[in-house]
Parts: structure tokens; C-alpha cells; sequence
């Protein structure tokens, strides 16, 4: 395990210094050509893209997880507003030796989703959605939870985190530069690029030329280095989640419903946050492979079937065997110093998990969990009726519409 999470370090930092080599180009390019093609300008503006970058690092080093968490309106929650979620999370935190309980969060959707956050295992957090929680049964929850819990282990969250942070700085720049000379240009501002002289004049236009092509291919060179680097991870932390819970077919189900869900698309979601969900969240309705060349994810279709290729073992290497039998890919997707020879046995799915709930059920689940969330106070009723009571309730008591029996609610003042 410790060798995996080194070599996905090594990865990750060899693709960030990639994407620092991008960022520091653009941004010696674009102080050349404010600066009229002189190389004094151009480390200025190295300078500049480096300050903006490590501005945003520290911050988000500082509390990238809290502000993912609040962008994603995710709010924690007791044990007593879903007490499964509670028990797998902590089923997932001793099988996976986290050093400390992850808190939890719940974010008010009826999309189906999921994601992890924080700087380590001993600051992680995991928030699920509302739709998550109803659509679900217990063997497919907790290959979600398994799914994120890997990615907590593996030190995925950070290294995402500040990759995303570059690929910002990136755009920022690229956007600053490209609307600058947009505006620029509407100023009538070429006079300026021949006031130097006919070979002057010439030696600006082509920096400016430069200028333009770096700012566009730069955003999409980080871009796809970004999605190289979120996708690897998605296939480790289902590998991760197939042997933590044992039950690949656990999984395989939930990426499937998540996938297929009717729900509208997780309105909380955005670019910065996308790649932390378990399934791109931005998925069109309907449509079961999510992925292609600029997606932060792998394809659902293939994943599931790398999943349900693992019949032999839930263990890395037969994790490995199943990714080379689908993708027919030469290269290993886990790394060979975590293939050893454990053996992880599969596992039967749990009688109670099997059992479907209705639709209806699942649909007032949804809602009965977003009120909770929301510390709505539920006071079952002796006639049988359960009455949901809003928070900014004013009075103490209320009175049962179905037997008019009077009940106190607690904690109203």
C-alpha cells in the first residue's frame, strides 16, 4: 500500500511540474510582449504567474477543503440523521487503518454523487448527496464509500486540489491576455506595434502571434494533463474500493444507478470541483458512457465491466488483470510494487442489500434526508402518522392532522 500511495506522489508531482512548466511559459511569454519583446519583461512575468499560482496554493492548502465543502453546499451531519452511512463510513475507516474517523457531510441533491476532501487521512471528509443515500442499497453504498475512502488513502485529494489550483492560474492568465488584446484592439492600439520601425514593428506582431497561440494551447495542454491525472485516479480508487469492501459487484451497481439516474444534473457542481466526484457530474441525461478526451473521468461502461472482470479476487493484481483483459492496454494501471501475492477473497452480497426498495419509497427517502439536513423535527404520532416540522416552526406544540391529538416539539423554544 505505502508503495502505491509513493509512486502515485511521484506521478502526481511529475504531472504538476508539468503544469508548472506550462504556467511559467505562459507566463514569460505574456511579459515579452507587454514589454515589448525585451527578456528583462519576460521573467516578470514569470515572476507574475509564479505569485498568482502560489498565492492560490497557500489557500488552498489553508482551507481548500472547507471551501470545496461550502462551493458544494455540503453540511455536516450526526449519526442520528443516517446512521447507516455512519456504520459504513466507519466499517471503510478501520478496513482501510485511517488513522481517524472522517466527518461527514451531506449535500441537499437529488443527483446521485459523491466525493472526498482534505490535506490528509486525519483531516478527510466525505459528502455524499441526498439522491445518493435513497437510491442506493447497503453493498452499493459502501463501494461509494470505499471508492472515496481509497482515494483518502492514496493521498489523491490534495495533489487534485492544487493541480486544479495550477490549471485556474493557467486559464486566469490565458484569459486576462487573450480579453486584454481584445480590448486592446478595439482601442486602436496597433499604431503602437509600428512606431518602432518597419523591423520593430515586424518583431512585435510575430511575439503577438506567439503570444495569442501559447495563450490558447496553454489552458487546453494543462486541461488535458489535469484529466490525465484525475482519470488514473478514478481507476486506482475503484481498484482501492474493490478490495476494501471485497465486493466489486458493489461498486460496478452503484457507477450504473449514479450513471442512469433521471435526476436533473448536481446543480452544486462546477470545473474546480468536478474531478473530486466519483462520476462527472456534468453527465447529459440518459447517457451511460460519460467520458472522452476532456472529461476528468474514465468511461462508467468500462469501469463496470473492469469491475465485473474481477472474478477471481478483489486484490490490486486482480484489479490489474481485469483493466488489461477490457482496455487491452499494455500498461499497468496499478503500480508493480502493489501487486503483491495477497490474496483477497470475494465476498457474497449481503441478503439485505439485494432487496430493491420501491421507487415511491426511494423518492420520500430523498426528501425525509434532506429534511434532517435542513434539522427539521420529525414526532411520530400513535395513530401512525410521522409529522415533519420545519425548524423556523414558531410554536411549542403541534397538532396531528390525522387523530388531532397535541404534541410537543422538542427543543422548539
Amino acid at each position: 500500500m505505502w508503495e502505491q500511495i509513493r509512486a502515485n506522489k511521484r506521478n502526481s508531482i511529475f504531472l504538476m511540474m508539468l503544469m508548472a512548466m506550462v504556467l511559467l511559459s505562459l507566463g514569460f511569454v505574456l511579459g515579452m510582449v507587454f514589454g515589448g519583446g525585451k527578456p528583462e519583461a519576460g521573467f516578470i512575468g514569470l515572476m507574475i504567474a509564479s505569485g498568482i499560482w502560489l498565492v492560490l496554493t497557500l489557500i488552498s492548502f489553508a482551507s481548500g477543503d472547507q471551501i470545496l465543502l461550502a462551493a458544494s453546499r455540503a453540511k455536516l451531519v450526526t449519526h442520528d440523521v443516517h446512521p447507516q452511512l455512519f456504520n459504513i463510513v466507519e466499517e471503510m475507516k478501520i478496513a482501510a487503518a485511517l488513522p481517524k474517523m472522517p466527518k461527514i457531510y451531506i449535500i441537499n441533491d437529488p443527483a446521485p454523487n459523491a466525493f472526498a476532501t482534505g490535506r490528509s487521512p486525519e483531516t478527510a471528509s466525505v459528502a455524499v448527496t441526498a439522491g445518493l443515500l435513497a437510491r442506493l442499497n447497503r453493498d452499493e453504498l459502501q463501494g461509494v464509500i470505499a471508492h472515496e475512502i481509497s482515494h483518502i488513502i492514496h493521498r489523491d485529494i490534495l495533489f487534485v486540489t492544487f493541480a486544479g489550483i495550477m490549471l485556474g492560474s493557467i486559464v486566469l492568465l490565458s484569459q486576462v491576455f487573450l480579453r486584454g488584446m481584445f480590448y486592446s484592439s478595439l482601442g486602436g492600439s496597433r499604431r503602437r506595434y509600428s512606431s518602432g520601425g518597419k523591423s520593430g514593428g515586424q518583431e512585435q506582431i510575430i511575439m503577438l502571434v506567439i503570444a495569442i497561440i501559447v495563450a490558447i494551447l496553454a489552458p487546453i495542454m494543462a486541461n488535458l494533463l489535469y484529466f490525465a491525472l484525475s482519470r488514473r485516479r478514478e481507476y486506482l480508487a475503484d481498484a482501492g474500493a474493490a478490495r476494501l469492501t471485497r465486493y466489486p459487484e458493489g461498486l460496478a451497481s452503484a457507477l450504473e444507478k449514479i450513471s442512469s439516474d433521471p435526476a436533473p444534473q448536481l446543480d452544486t457542481a462546477n470545473k474546480v470541483t468536478a474531478p473530486m466526484y466519483i462520476v462527472n457530474p456534468f453527465k447529459k441525461k440518459g447517457q451511460m458512457k460519460l467520458s472522452d478526451l476532456t472529461s476528468t473521468h474514465p468511461p462508467i461502461s468500462e469501469r463496470v465491466k473492469i469491475l465485473r472482470n474481477m472474478t477471481h479476487g478483489a486484490s490490486f493484481k486482480d484489479y490489474s488483470n481485469a483493466y488489461s483483459s477490457v482496455t487491452h492496454s499494455k500498461a499497468a494501471i496499478v503500480p508493480t510494487s502493489a501487486m503483491t501475492k495477497e490474496q483477497v477473497a470475494l465476498r457474497q452480497a449481503q441478503e439485505k442489500a439485494v432487496k430493491q426498495e420501491r421507487k415511491e419509497n426511494q423518492t420520500r427517502q430523498i426528501g425525509d434526508i434532506m429534511r434532517k439536513v435542513n434539522q427539521f423535527a420529525f414526532i411520530p404520532c400513535a395513530c401512525g402518522l410521522t409529522m415533519k416540522v420545519p425548524p423556523n416552526y414558531k410554536s411549542k406544540n403541534v397538532t396531528c392532522p390525522r387523530c388531532h391529538k397535541n404534541h410537543e416539539i422538542p427543543n422548539n423554544k
